[in-house]
């Protein structure tokens, strides 16, 4: 790093490391190993998401706005507590706080059986809230419905067809979507997602997310004939089951695209709200991280939008992550300087994720060392 006549400007714009730490926990590690090392280094901490867990979180930080509590269905049918981010006329919705899959345990994990109900209850406050466009974040969820269970709330017939979790689409009969479009009728709807993937086949969202689900080999070639089953019923033309990102939170992209909506870019969308552009301009460098670094980050997740943003900017961006299972020329390639793994310097993953705070913050006291010298 140049030498400076002021004290060094780091930002520090993180994704949540999954299953450990959220985007704010992660900045918060990564700017308390940076101060141990350099303590009059000015850090702005930017917590980030890309639509999944922590998008109504980083949102509200960036835009303000009134946070709405509310009791919707959850991925087993029981009762769970959401909230969604009402600013002036649009509603932030985060998927993952109504059919997340970290509200379902490691043994009941089902994606045939979980449903996105609540979801569409969202939708459904939001627009009675009086919001004109509706932004639902998309990622991490539980379920591979193809969205039956958010159409299920917002009026669309069979209801108890349609709540019921993917596996039990390969029965239904006719289905009625006008219900559920009138009830958006005069409302935006946005399905904000990097992920490109259609609703079905060998690069779907049962094949590709259903075994991070919980469905195995015969489960995932189930689970497909099922969403077939249902897209044949209504997209006979076949027209929204083939777009990208209808596949994205196991078809909640799908849904949202037969009630009009359009796909966005998450990754965009955030980074556009939270103003990085603006304030990259004078930083010296962006760390940017998230729990696994590999092949799909660079296929527009969240550090590679950062690393295109400071590119952008001149800026150097380093990557810190759980793990990292990307070379360095292909990191390069996308505008990234550096990565630096927590599992390499924990010896394993297992040991990085017994202390992911302190084993980042760390991890963070040795990139400062390295970039302040």
């Amino acid at each position: 790093m140049t030498q400076h006549t002021g004290p060094v400007h780091i930002v520090i714009a993180p994704d949540k490391f999954a299953g450990t730490l959220s985007a704010l926990e992660a900045a918060r590690a990564v700017a308390d190993g940076w101060r141990s090392v350099a303590p009059s280094a000015r850090l702005d901490l930017l917590p980030l998401s890309d639509g999944g867990p922590g998008f109504v979180e980083v949102l509200h930080t960036a835009l303000g706005g009134t946070l709405r509590e509310a009791a919707v269905t959850g991925p087993l049918g029981g009762p769970v507590t959401a909230r969604y981010l009402l600013a002036g006329r649009t509603a932030y919705v985060e998927s993952a706080q109504a059919c997340g899959l970290h509200l379902v345990p490691a043994d009941r994990r089902d994606p045939a059986r979980t449903t996105s109900s609540g979801v569409g209850e969202l939708i459904a406050r939001a627009a009675a809230d009086g919001a004109r466009t509706v932004v639902v974040g998309l990622g991490g969820s539980s379920t591979n419905d193809a969205g039956a269970g958010l159409l299920a709330a917002l009026g669309a017939t069979p209801a108890d067809g349609l709540s019921r979790g993917g596996g039990a689409l390969a029965g239904t009969g006719a289905v009625d979507l006008a219900p559920a479009r009138e009830a958006v009728a005069g409302v935006r709807l946005v399905a904000a997602t990097d992920v490109d993937n259609p609703l079905l086949g060998l690069h779907g969202a049962s094949a590709v997310f259903g075994p991070q689900k919980g469905a195995d080999a015969a489960g995932v070639q189930r689970l497909d004939l099922a969403l077939t089953a249902f897209a044949d019923r209504v997209d006979p033309g076949a027209r929204v089951r083939t777009a990208p990102g209808s596949g994205a939170a196991g078809g909640l992209g799908f849904a949202l695209l037969l009630l009009g909506g359009a796909v966005e870019s998450g990754v965009g969308l955030v980074l556009d709200a939270v103003g990085l552009a603006g304030r990259l301009a004078g930083a010296d460098l962006v760390i940017t991280g998230e729990g696994s670094f590999d092949s799909q980050s660079l296929r527009g997740k969240l550090p590679h939008g950062v690393a295109r943003m400071a590119g952008e900017h001149a800026v150097p961006c380093v990557v810190t992550a759980g793990r990292v299972a990307v070379g360095r020329a292909e990191a390069a390639a996308a505008g990234i300087t550096e990565t630096y793994s927590l599992a390499e310097s924990a010896g394993s993953v297992a040991a990085a994720m017994e202390r992911p705070a302190e084993g980042l913050r760390d991890l963070a006291a040795g990139v400062a060392r390295r970039w302040s010298r």
